[in-house]
């Protein structure tokens, strides 16, 4: 019951910043239901991109990122800080050497560069809600 309540509060605070942000940047409300987003191929490996608000290639901007099961990323970074809440699925997020298990709900921050990996866990996919400060790239480490 209580993952249950986590589920929906994690989704619920991804779908209010989307419509506050929205609503900021075009000057009127914003619904988006879950049906209704326009995910986009990024690449061949199964990764999805469903943009939200702002222009990826600019940025800033918002999106749902989506790592289908059993995705291990190679090592690498990202040029924008970004913030990251998982909205499902679960991962093991690799930062500095370190591995941390992430599940619905759970937020980290990726700032300067970072490098870092990830592997999805279990069967489900692993969808991200993302806000980043500037344009997205993928850098990969050497």
């Amino acid at each position: 019951m209580k993952t249950n309540r986590v589920v929906v509060v994690a989704i619920v605070a991804a779908f209010c910043a989307v419509a506050s942000v929205l609503a900021g940047e075009a000057g009127k409300s914003v619904v988006l239901a879950k049906a209704d987003l326009k995910w986009k191929a990024m690449g061949d490996s199964g990764v999805a991109a469903a943009p939200v608000s702002g222009d990826m290639e600019k940025g800033p901007f918002r999106f749902f990122l989506k790592y289908p099961a059993g995705l291990v990323t190679p090592l690498h970074s990202h040029t924008a800080d970004h913030h990251v809440t998982m909205v499902s699925g679960s991962i093991t997020l690799t930062v500095g050497g370190k591995d941390y298990r992430l599940g619905r709900g759970d937020y980290f921050m990726l700032a300067d560069k970072a490098p870092h990996a990830a592997k999805v866990e279990g069967s489900e996919d692993a969808v991200f809600y993302i806000e980043a400060a500037g344009p997205w790239d993928v850098v990969m480490a050497k």
